[in-house]
Order: C-alpha cells, then structure tokens, then sequence
C-alpha cells in the first residue's frame, strides 16, 4: 500500500477512535521519515550529511559559488523568477513563455532548495511514483519536465532506465551534470528540438509540469504517443492560483482530462491525502 493511502487508512482508525489523533500524528511522522530517507539517500552527495548541505553544495560546484552566495540565490528564487516573468513573458506567447525556461538560471536555485524538503515535502511525490513504479513492474521511466534531475536520479538509483525531458536547455544541462555526478546512465531529451520516442516508456512522471504548458492538451497528446500500451502517467497538479507564481498560467485542467478520457486512459489510483 502507498504512504498516501496508508495514511487515509490510519486516519479512519481515528474516525472511529481505534486509536488517538496523537498516536496518528506520530505513526505519520514515522512514515514520512522513511519516505524522507529514501529521498535523502538517492540525492545526498557522499561528502555531506544532510541533503540541505549537499544539495547547496552540489550547486555551488556547478555554478562556481560559495555556500552564502548560494544560499542567498535559493532565498531570492523565488522573487527572480516572478520578476523575470513579468519583464519577459507576453500572454499567450509560447514563444516568450519557453525562451523563459530556457534561459533562466533562477529555476536552478529555486526547485534545488524545495528539493531540500526544508520549506516543504512535495517533492516526497516522486516516491510515491517510485513505489507505484515499482509495485507495476515499470523498468523504462521518462521525467517530463524534469527540472533539475531529482527525479531522474532517484529512479537511477533504484535501476530504472532514465529518460530525463525538458524545455529548458539551462535545467537540462545541469541535470545532465547531475547524473554523471554520480555515474549515473541517463538520456536527456531537449523538447525544443527533440521529439519524445514512441512508445518508449512504461512510466513517465508529470510533477507539477501541467500547470506551466500554453497548451496541455496538445502536451498530452505529446506524451501519449511516448508512453507503451499499458503505461501509466503519474501526474501532480498544482490549480491553485499562486500570487507568488505567475507561471501558473493553467487552473482548468478539464479540457485536459476530457482528453485523457478520449484517448482512452483510466484512472487506477489518485493521492487524495498528502501532496495531490
């Protein structure tokens, strides 16, 4: 059973006061532990011991920065990048939308530090994708929309085959630098120019990807051609609307599963208890 349903099963020993909220809260507390390690072993660099540590290290080595400098980036992130959009991106423009992506150097220091968990723990989704992966016997995974590597590299870990796509040749370098990092075999797949393979995949991840694209739809369709008869597309969307980020230009995501529905996908599970 995935932490998410664990967790809503635990739950309902609450509800009928099998056990105490206190003793939920510390039998989730265990649990996301472990998902945490999990995390933390495949990303953490040896030379360091927690993951906030490595990972700012890891990112001053490739951008040749001192862990303050580093760190001061991580904290202003956030602030870069919505300026950045608002001076650069026009409405509508695809064009203008990934020429942000490719270019902006802010979305290194932004996703690495969330990668940390330090802020929050939404990154811990791709274990759950992980052990879904795994419990459906997957071997070939493709992270679309893949950052800056993390999830590409906790699948490597754990013998996957690797495909890594984006649009952003900044990310994509940089993940690529990541994997060999740590001699880890990987295929990166730059969206500007590269066609997805068909039918290459039993397991492609979306993380938080849909709420970025000018068009979904035509995206899905995209990954539909990349993914075996019999895959599975594991998706986390983000609907909300984000003062903070603009970047979410998408909140209906209806037109998008009207067309899984018509290209003949089903739903077979849904995270309705941690991260969605």
């Amino acid at each position: 059973m995935l932490l998410p349903d664990q967790l809503k099963a635990l739950w309902q020993r609450v509800d009928q006061q099998e056990i105490t909220a206190a003793v939920f809260q510390d039998e989730q507390e265990r649990l996301l532990a472990g998902y945490r390690d999990i995390w933390q072993e495949a990303l953490c660099l040896e030379a360091h011991r927690t993951l906030p540590e490595s990972l700012v290290a890891e990112l001053g080595v490739y951008m040749h920065a001192d862990t303050a400098e580093i760190q001061r980036r991580c904290a202003q992130a956030l602030a870069t990048l919505k300026g950045e959009w608002q001076a650069t991106v026009v409405d509508g423009n695809r064009q203008s939308v990934v020429q942000y992506y490719d270019a902006s150097e802010a979305l290194l220091y932004e996703l690495m530090w969330w990668h940390t968990l330090v802020e929050d723990s939404t990154p811990l989704a791709y274990v759950t994708a992980l052990q879904f992966a795994q419990q459906h016997g997957c071997q070939r995974y493709l992270d679309f929309g893949a950052g800056v590597g993390s999830g590409g590299i906790l699948f490597a870990r754990h013998g996957f085959g690797v495909t890594l796509a984006d649009i952003s040749s900044t990310l994509l370098s940089f993940s690529q630098w990541r994997l060999g990092q740590r001699q880890l075999p990987a295929e990166c797949l730059d969206l500007k120019v590269t066609q997805l393979p068909l039918q290459a995949f039993d397991m492609i991840t979306a993380m938080d990807v849909f709420e970025h694209l000018v068009d979904p739809v035509e995206t899905l369709e995209q990954i539909d051609v990349a993914l075996q008869p019999g895959g599975f597309l594991f998706a986390r969307l983000a609907a909300e609307i984000d003062e903070d980020r603009p970047q979410h230009i998408v909140q209906d995501f209806a037109p998008t599963f009207a067309r899984l529905h018509a290209l003949g996908y089903e739903q077979v599970w849904q995270d309705d208890w941690l991260w969605g």
